[in-house]
């Protein structure tokens, strides 16, 4: 009798909260070669996949946001020898990729996976202008058993998003390039993600469900309090209850997922590797930084900021019912959340604060403006200083830098682009 009270339970939970809790992404690996007449039969079975799961996903109450394929390193398949013949590769592939989608109907996001080398590094800003979404990639840097990172790798990055921000339009040309440190490994998100050829063919879904936190969070403040803590004494029994519920939501949504992406895998012989327990941030859903108030802390930067970053970190990577990949922690990107767009404009944090929070929690430095004029070299000292974090904790982190031409540190940023928010420059420290 218990177990069936247990069942009813959850289901009475999936169905009351499935509105809160969005698929942001069903993200196929590929490999790809050399041969270009090979792409379009592998495009076209990882569409018809991705397209086979969303439509199962749709049926069970779960919004898709977004189908992805990611590709292995783009100098395994494309001729780099020259940019010429690089450009004209890609080009025939977002050819293929168009006519796929004018069949099928669907919008397929695009990843052409990691740069290897600093040579291949110096095409990505062509490919991004060319190309634009369909060239989202990253490179992952090394770090020598010394403890060094590769610091020529680093100021090759550096040196994309100088020439991204002076060479694409507000400089949103960043939005589709990172800097990897440590992974992060089977990704589904852009432009993070990457594949390699002994990683093969397999898939992934990433969540968003910062309503579904807020949701639970808001429910548990007492009438006339501004947070779930009421008094010092109180405290942690509020939070106690507070990572259970939590916990429990998310998990009986990734049962629900899991049970879907392993039946697809069987039918499909592509692999399901797991799920990114991370609550994907976005400007059209409610902001972290309400999360972070709702457990007692004043506002997103102030005293307490790391200790609930911590608490919430500790929750997404407990979840169970799936395999964790990715990131599966507290992301924080200041360009694609209105609360954090919004505490930048009231200086409540900085660049200092973000590395810190990125060492109990997160994605790294991910979409932060910064100066126009910011030098090559500042920008990768500031990611060595990111890397560091990532390989010293043994944890994936990230660096997005979207110099802003013409704009100084204090003014606010005026993009465009219908992923973005604007938000203050940051002064480099």
């Amino acid at each position: 009798m218990e177990d069936i009270d247990i069942e009813n339970e959850r289901i009475r939970t999936e169905q009351c909260t499935a509105n809160l809790i969005a698929v942001r992404a069903i993200t196929a690996f590929i490999v790809l070669e050399s041969d270009p007449s090979s792409w379009d039969g592998v495009l076209k079975k990882a569409i018809e996949f991705c397209s086979s799961l969303s439509d199962q996903c749709a049926s069970s109450g779960y919004a898709v946001q977004s189908l992805r394929l990611i590709t292995n390193p783009f100098g395994e398949y494309l001729d780099t020898s020259c940019a010429e013949n690089a450009v004209a590769g890609l080009k025939m592939l977002e050819v293929q990729l168009l006519a796929l989608e004018k069949v099928s109907g669907i919008r397929i996001r695009f990843s052409i996976g990691a740069a290897r080398t600093v040579e291949e590094i110096k095409l990505i800003p062509l490919f991004i202008k060319e190309a634009g979404d369909l060239a989202n990639c990253c490179i992952n840097v090394p770090f020598s058993k010394d403890g060094i990172l590769d610091f020529e790798m680093v100021t090759a990055g550096a040196e994309v998003c100088e020439s991204l921000g002076q060479e694409t339009i507000r400089g949103e040309g960043n939005f589709n390039f990172t800097i990897n440190f440590n992974g992060p490994h089977l990704c589904p998100y852009f432009p993070a993600g990457f594949n390699t050829k002994e990683l093969g063919e397999s898939f992934v879904i990433g969540l968003e469900y910062p309503d579904l936190l807020v949701h639970l969070l808001e429910k548990m403040v007492p009438p006339g309090a501004s947070s779930i803590v009421v008094t010092p004494a109180l405290r942690e029994s509020a939070w106690m209850k507070a990572a259970a519920d939590m916990k429990a939501a998310v998990e009986t949504h990734v049962a629900v997922l899991a049970g879907l992406a392993h039946a697809t895998a069987v039918t499909s012989g592509r692999s399901f590797a797991g799920i990114d327990s991370s609550p994907a941030p976005s400007k059209n859903v409610q902001s972290m930084c309400r999360v972070i108030e709702l457990l007692g802390v004043q506002n997103f930067g102030s005293c307490g900021t790391v200790e609930a970053c911590a608490f919430l970190t500790r929750i997404f990577k407990s979840i169970q019912g799936a395999p964790l990949v990715g990131f599966s922690g507290l992301m924080f990107a200041c360009l694609e959340d209105t609360g954090l767009a919004l505490a930048a404009q009231r200086n409540q944090y900085d660049i200092r604060a973000l590395l810190t929070y990125s060492a109990v929690c997160g994605i790294g430095l991910d979409t932060v403006p910064i100066p126009g004029d910011t030098s090559v070299q500042q920008m990768a000292q500031l990611a060595c200083d990111c890397g560091t974090l990532a390989f010293r904790l043994n944890k994936p982190l990230t660096v997005r830098l979207f110099p802003v031409p013409g704009l100084v540190a204090g003014d606010i940023t005026r993009f465009e682009s219908v992923d973005l928010c604007n938000c203050r420059v940051f002064d480099i420290p």
